[in-house]
């Protein structure tokens, strides 16, 4: 399974962890596996992109790993837009779970 952990300060996402896998198919052809990993390496690139924003990344390991940490200071209108970005993730990751329970969880911290 995996599972995302999302921690907030402030009403503000600061964070977020990934781990696990979702094991809803063969290797290569997990589609929910595939579709966490494009949604969230997405945001994470349109961050990095689009708001000029360095990220504290942490990925890899056999167990599918991917944890982001926001910047300790950012102007108020980076961040607004940041949390945009993060939240529209949020959003398609929830849609994935609704669907695929099973496979994946999300968790506020």
């Amino acid at each position: 399974m995996i599972l995302v952990t999302v921690n907030r300060s402030d009403n503000q996402i600061k964070s977020f962890e990934l781990s696990g896998h979702a094991d809803s198919g063969p290797y290569g052809y997990d589609l929910v596996c595939a579709g966490v990993s494009a949604v969230s390496i997405g945001t994470v690139n349109a961050v990095m992109e689009l708001c000029e924003t360095n990220l504290d990344i942490e990925q890899g390991g056999e167990g599918g790993y991917l944890s982001v940490k926001l910047p300790n200071q950012l102007r108020p209108e980076i961040m607004a837009e940041v949390q945009l970005l993060f939240e529209g993730m949020l959003i398609s990751l929830k849609s994935i779970e609704l669907e695929y329970s099973e496979f994946i969880k999300i968790k506020n911290k």
